[in-house]
């Protein structure tokens, strides 16, 4: 019996998310391919709804690329938003619980203190608008939904920054890296878990949590980190934003502070370098 659907499921969470439930042994997530669960085909999502009629739906499915998405606003938000809009409608009529994966970029980052869920949003990119927009739909059709805003998200699938680095590591000397932004790195497969613990939990305690790795880091630091553990040798330089300039514009401070779900759920959060070793020794194997 099918239990919860993951869309999205060929995207990087989407992949964890299979590869946890395997491992957990879980047989009751359903991972549809896009072509049977494209978000923005409201008759293809229909059939899926009324053929399993799902307790949860998992959406991991998104517009993510920051920069493009400022010249595809249409198609970002169609995505991010009209998508979703989609999903909430159906999970409405099928009294199933929403748990829709967000972005640190609702945030503007200009204060250097960890996001609460309770925080004034103010996007300063097309995405980051876009992501806000999905979870306004979400709060004004469901009741019963969990909102996971992350960030810095990487792990052994899909192109991330830490593979990036891994690459860029192997070819070059010496590597240019922003130092002046800071945020949390999240392994998608510590996500991945986080998610299937509140689905086990039952708990109706719904709404917005937040969720990344335990600890602080620049971009800068982070690749330090990804040579350090990998015993990749480059010379690392950091850099400015503002000598690295891209077509959006990033939070300078994207912390998001995890008290709450880690309350709610019980939940232990490691700490993103040890994650991280687990992740590059995966890559290396």
């Amino acid at each position: 019996m099918i239990n919860s659907i993951v869309f999205g499921a060929s995207g990087q969470l989407g992949q964890c998310l299979k590869m946890t439930v395997d491992n957990k042994g879980i047989n009751s997530v359903y991972f549809p391919l896009e072509g049977e669960a494209n978000i923005l085909d409201n008759d293809a999502l229909t059939k899926i709804f009324e053929k399993y009629k799902p307790s949860y739906i998992i959406n991991c499915a998104a517009y993510t690329a920051v920069d493009k998405a400022e010249d595809d606003v249409e198609i970002a938000l169609k995505v991010n938003k009209t998508g979703v809009e989609n999903i909430s409608h159906l999970c409405a009529a099928y009294n199933s619980t929403l748990i829709h994966v967000s972005t640190d970029f609702v945030f503007k980052g200009d204060q250097p203190t960890p996001r609460v869920e309770t925080d004034i949003t103010e996007p300063v990119n097309v995405y980051g608008q876009t992501k806000l927009d999905g979870e306004k739909v979400v709060e004004d059709l469901l009741e019963k939904y969990f909102i996971i805003r992350t960030g810095w998200l990487y792990s052994e699938y899909a192109n991330n920054f830490v593979k990036t680095m891994l690459k860029l590591g192997a070819e070059r000397d010496e590597l240019k890296i922003i130092a002046d932004q800071t945020g949390t790195p999240t392994y998608a497969i510590d996500l991945a878990s986080c998610i299937i613990q509140i689905i086990e939990n039952q708990s109706a305690a719904y709404g917005i949590y937040h969720y990344s790795n335990e600890g602080i880091t620049s971009w800068y630091d982070f690749a330090r980190a990804i040579f350090d553990i990998s015993e990749t040798k480059v010379k690392v330089v950091p850099v400015k934003t503002s000598e690295y300039v891209t077509r959006a514009i990033r939070p300078a401070y994207s912390v998001m502070d995890k008290s709450k779900i880690k309350k709610e759920f019980d939940m232990e959060i490691p700490y993103w370098r040890d994650s991280l070793k687990i992740c590059i020794a995966k890559l290396q194997a």
